[in-house]
């Protein structure tokens, strides 16, 4: 077994493994990363400080074992690492690849803070969890009693993934009730294959299903089946339906063809790597292929949009953002591989208004300027007098971001209670609503944010019920 010594950061360089040229992997929705050999990925492990206090794992939404797993995989202990890290977070191979790492446990590791260049945790975490689907060392989730408890879980991303995982390894009977046809939300439908692989998905999907986790597909609540009749199938529900409706712009021909919404955009696209008959892709409305696009927004979506547009062949493509590169809200990773790939940047502008005849063939686009810094600190963009100019477009995506469905009127439940931002009000920790026995997780709590969000409070509110369960179980018994 390989003993290899910590600390080494001050020798030893910090070292991502290597992505595919620019050139060639646009010509394909595969990943762009190559994967560690096990010599690299023990030799970044070993550049760990392990810190009396690890700020990586403060600031790791699952609180991962981090500086432990980092020391099992410099020692060889890969399997120990693996397990290790398995215990606090339901998906790491997800999580390796598509964590804002930069703005997480990297962007908060001690030794980048000193300038020796961050541990490659994502990568390693992602290695780690490779190896252990090829290896056999994930193993099936088998109870070791079945207990006489049913939780109905509404919505098929990681929120419910993470809490289905958590209800069947203590033996309670889950059904997830999905608006899709396949299970995994956002992580299937809206996050494009060269950051994560469908593969990589439909493995969890498939332990899941091999644990007799029901999967309910192409069923709306309210429509299909109602939120009641969830409630009288089960002892608890999960409502984790994430936060689909797009945020729009108010300017004149919003409504013109070819102003689309992202979530449109990347579903299309995703299910045609599916092999899906799909026609507003099929008919070029939803495909990106010849035509000079403009996408609009500044966050991860936005960069999904425009690295998908190179994909599918665009003439060129922009990438328009109301405020500068240092206050984008995008991952910096992110937003380095799209330029790498051909993907134009347009700070500091704002669209105005789109026009053409049948289809949006043109935008006016204002530049502005960020204002003094307010109160909180922010800096509003203003718009520079005489700041004013067109774009020619075939195609316009808009990446603004995602706002709640009012699920209380759609599903009939007046009891839930939303917040002043349209989400569901629960609890801290515990994910209770105001409905006894409803609990809530993700976006649709939090507004849109991270994967990794949404699983930790998945596995939360598993945690919770499983905890509620057994407590009634022992009181009955008594």
């Amino acid at each position: 077994m390989n003993k290899q010594r910590m600390l080494t950061f001050v020798n030893t360089e910090s070292a991502t493994p290597e992505k595919r040229q620019s050139r060639s992997r646009v010509n394909d929705f595969s990943e762009i990363y190559h994967d560690y050999q096990i010599e690299e990925a023990q030799e970044q492990s070993s550049r760990c400080s392990q810190c009396g206090v690890p700020y990586c794992q403060t600031h790791c939404p699952l609180h991962n074992n981090i500086p432990d797993w980092l020391k099992l995989t410099a020692e060889g202990r890969l399997k120990e690492a693996y397990q290790l890290s398995q215990q606090t977070n339901t998906f790491p191979e997800i999580c390796g690849r598509i964590c804002p790492q930069d703005r997480l446990c990297e962007g908060n590791c001690v030794i980048e803070q000193s300038g020796h260049g961050t541990v490659t945790i994502g990568s390693i975490e992602k290695y780690l969890t490779d190896l252990a689907w090829q290896e056999g060392w994930v193993e099936e989730i088998k109870p070791i009693n079945e207990v006489d408890y049913s939780v109905g879980i509404i919505g098929a991303g990681p929120g419910g993934l993470a809490a289905a995982d958590l209800l069947r390894r203590a033996g309670i009977k889950v059904v997830v009730y999905d608006q899709h046809d396949r299970p995994g939300g956002l992580m299937t439908y809206g996050i494009p294959g060269f950051k994560l692989e469908k593969h990589i998905v439909m493995n969890r999907i498939d332990q899941l299903q091999k644990a007799d986790v029901k999967f309910i597909q192409n069923c709306r609540v309210g429509e299909d089946i109602s939120f009641h009749k969830i409630q009288q199938n089960h002892d608890s529900v999960i409502i984790a339906t994430g936060v689909y409706k797009s945020r729009d712009i108010k300017c004149p021909g919003i409504g013109l063809s070819g102003v689309i919404p992202a979530i449109d955009y990347l579903v299309a696209s995703n299910r045609k790597s599916f092999g899906d008959s799909v026609p507003e892709f099929d008919n070029g409305l939803l495909d990106a292929k010849n035509k000079d696009v403009v996408v609009i927004g500044g966050g991860d979506t936005a960069m999904d949009c425009v690295r998908t547009a190179v994909r599918q062949g665009a003439n060129s493509v922009k990438c328009f953002y109301r405020r500068d590169r240092h206050n984008m809200p995008g991952s910096v990773r992110e937003v380095l591989n799209a330029e790498e790939e051909g993907v134009e940047f347009v700070w500091l502008t704002l669209p105005k208004a789109f026009s053409g005849a049948n289809c949006v063939d043109k935008m006016l686009a204002t530049k502005m300027r960020l204002s003094d810094r307010d109160a909180t600190g922010r800096r509003t963009p203003v718009a520079i007098p005489g700041g004013e100019f067109n774009v020619s477009t075939d195609l316009v995506i808009k990446a603004l971001g995602f706002d709640p469905e009012d699920l209380p009127q759609l599903w009939g439940i007046q009891e839930l209670k939303i917040t002043r931002w349209g989400t569901i009000n629960t609890q801290f920790k515990t994910h209770a609503t105001s409905i006894p026995g409803v609990y809530a997780v993700g976006d649709i709590v939090r507004g849109a944010s991270l994967v990794v969000w949404a699983i930790r409070d998945g596995r939360e509110a598993a945690e919770e019920i499983i905890k509620n369960c057994f407590a009634t179980r022992l009181k009955s018994a008594a």
